[in-house]
């Protein structure tokens, strides 16, 4: 079983990884593209990103080949002989499941150990990439504004040579108002040595330049002194780091993303450590302070009950009375009050709005230290979950290769990962506990595994869409329409006399099925217990035989009959029997000899 697990397991996860690494390059292709990085920064940002990627590639990948190993075993019968010799499907799982186990633990310590490195590095280089500048890529007969503080024209360029013809830059390194326009003829554009700083060559053109700093006298003046020069050759030099520097990844080190569990754990409780404080603080000073010079309420605890004492702020010059203020005509006063009112209000609400506001990121930045550590968990979990539902799920469809395993894989995939996103942004966002949101869709499929082991085991049919209609009818008392007719040609005739013999058989049977009906307690009867599939098999019999009859009536008796049999139409089946043998004992109405 391991030399058939194991090559597919390495070729399924390999296939994942390089499918999950594909949309990684899409989503943050614009910070690596027109950046002139060199081959070996992107291969080591895509190592990291792949290792990044594990978690999301290795749950699939054991869910795909645990579905093509027993999928294959089922399709070449090799899984009906290992049973048939007595194996049963846990022991043929055995060693998978050892190697399941310790799969988890190495999840675990991948999550814990490697991950926090990995993404702490893979993060710091994408960073790094983002602030790095842009190529120079000259366009022509368009503005290009990729260099900070210069926009510059190009009418036509040498790709051969790299000369420029026909230049118009506009200088803004030094502010709008010291601004430099510069026409040219020709000019070549180049880096230094230390790739720090750009080097302009220009030939025969002119330079127009503001000289506001330079301005003498008022700031209000009408008149800004400018220069102008003409020149043959001339050379500028732009500030343009086109290096690429790394930054520091200690910044990044100390984020949730790049910390393990015991790191983990020791910044959630320093954290809430803060929340804590905060919020005592603020409540105390809610409760202290006053509010328009409204005497407050200071609430004393004791070991008993809560006591309400009334604290009366300092004594002021005279107490205002306000129904005095808006009796009198005095608007002017009054609406001074209100307006000193609603400010020192509005200034209140803005200073607890913003308290609040930092205690919020508190919380957040906690139940993301929280989400982190949950996930260093739920991958083992997860590869557990997809393991016992692809082994025996394959066991069941018996369908190898690549196809229907695929189609299956990715269809539970994307129920795992829509519950395990719903799950996450719920936690993130405080909706729901950090720990009911991560373990989620964990908590989703676990049902779903315990489901497909336990058919599997008893070698049940999980996709027999008839089995499920019926059982259904079963319980609805809902049942289909025979559509049987007269033949026209019969080479086989109903015998009369044998004819009646299976009836009474028949009928017999019903009986006594109707009697073990009353027998049974009620919980057998909602479970659907009963003699339902040997009654079926007789009565598909019977009508297989009788359907060759002669006599319309008969064949009109046997369209009353149902599909399946259950305790609901158990009487009407009893009742259409004896119409049946009235038939037979009540002379030929129609030969069917």
């Amino acid at each position: 079983m391991l030399q058939r697990f194991l090559p597919l397991l390495a070729m399924t996860f390999f296939i994942c990884l390089f499918i999950v690494l594909m949309q990684f390059l899409w989503r943050y292709i614009d910070d690596l593209v027109g950046k002139g990085l060199a081959v070996s920064v992107i291969g080591e940002l895509f190592f990291y990103a792949a290792l990044t990627m594990v978690p999301t590639a290795l749950p699939l990948a054991v869910l795909l080949a645990s579905l093509m190993t027993f999928g294959n075993l089922g399709e070449r019968f090799e899984l009906t002989a290992m049973k048939a010799a007595g194996i049963s499907l846990f022991k043929i799982m055995r060693p998978l499941i050892v190697l399941m186990v310790f799969v988890a633990i190495g999840a675990f310590f991948f999550q814990n150990n490697v991950l926090p490195v990995a993404q702490t590095k893979m993060w710091t280089l994408l960073f790094s990439m983002r602030q790095k500048s842009p190529e120079v890529e000259i366009p022509v007969r368009s503005f290009y504004d990729q260099i900070p503080g210069m926009n510059l024209y190009v009418e036509r360029k040498n790709p051969d040579t790299g000369m420029l013809y026909d230049l118009i830059i506009y200088d803004l390194s030094r502010g709008l108002d010291n601004s430099r326009v510069i026409l040219a003829d020709s000019g070549s554009l180049n880096f230094t040595e230390d790739k720090t700083r750009l080097f302009l060559h220009l030939y025969r053109g002119e330079m127009f330049e503001n000289l506001r700093e330079n301005a003498m006298g008022s700031s209000t003046s009408n008149y800004l002194p400018f220069r102008r020069e003409s020149f043959t050759d001339k050379q500028i030099y732009f500030l343009f780091d086109a290096n690429f520097n790394r930054m520091d990844e200690s910044t990044m080190r100390s984020q949730y993303v790049g910390k393990n569990i015991t790191e983990l754990r020791a910044s959630i409780d320093s954290i809430s450590g803060i929340v804590d404080s905060l919020g005592t603080s603020y409540g105390s000073d809610l409760v202290t302070r006053s509010y328009v010079n409204v005497p407050y309420y200071e609430y004393i605890r004791n070991d008993s009950n809560v006591t309400k004492v009334h604290k009366p702020l300092p004594a002021v010059a005279e107490p205002l009375v306000l129904d005095s203020v808006f009796s009198k005509p005095d608007l002017p006063r009054a609406r001074g009050y209100i307006t000193r009112a609603i400010s020192k209000t509005r200034q209140q609400i803005q200073d607890f709005e913003y308290r609040s506001t930092l205690l919020l990121e508190q919380e957040k930045l906690m139940r993301r230290h929280d989400i982190e550590m949950q996930k260093k968990f739920t991958l083992s979990f997860a590869c557990l979950i997809f393991f016992f539902i692809g082994a025996p799920l394959g066991a069941i469809i018996k369908k190898g290769g690549i196809g229907t395993p695929l189609v299956i894989s990715v269809f539970l995939f994307i129920v795992y990962f829509i519950f395990d996103n719903m799950g996450y942004k719920m936690a993130r966002d405080g909706k729901t506990e950090v720990w009911m949101g991560i373990w989620l869709s964990s908590a989703v499929l676990l049902p779903l595994g315990i489901f497909f082991t336990y058919k599997a085991v008893g070698d049940s049919a999980v996709f027999n869409v008839d089995a499920y209609a019926a059982f259904f009818r079963r319980i609805t008392g809902r049942r289909l329409k025979r559509s049987l007719e007269l033949k026209e040609v019969i080479m086989s005739d109903v015998d009369p006399d044998e004819a009646l013999v299976r009836l009474r058989d028949f009928r017999q049977r019903v009986a006594d099925a109707q009697a073990e009906l009353k027998k049974m307690n009620i919980f057998a009867r909602l479970a659907g217990h009963g003699p339902w599939r040997s009654l079926e098999q007789s009565l598909n019999d019977l009508i297989e035989y009788l359907s060759n009859s002669r006599r319309p009536r008969v064949v009109l008796l046997l369209n009353e009959y149902p599909f399946a049999i259950g305790r609901r139409n158990l009487d009407a089946v009893a009742a259409n029997t004896e119409k049946l043998i009235q038939q037979y004992t009540s002379g030929p109405s129609g030969s069917d000899i």
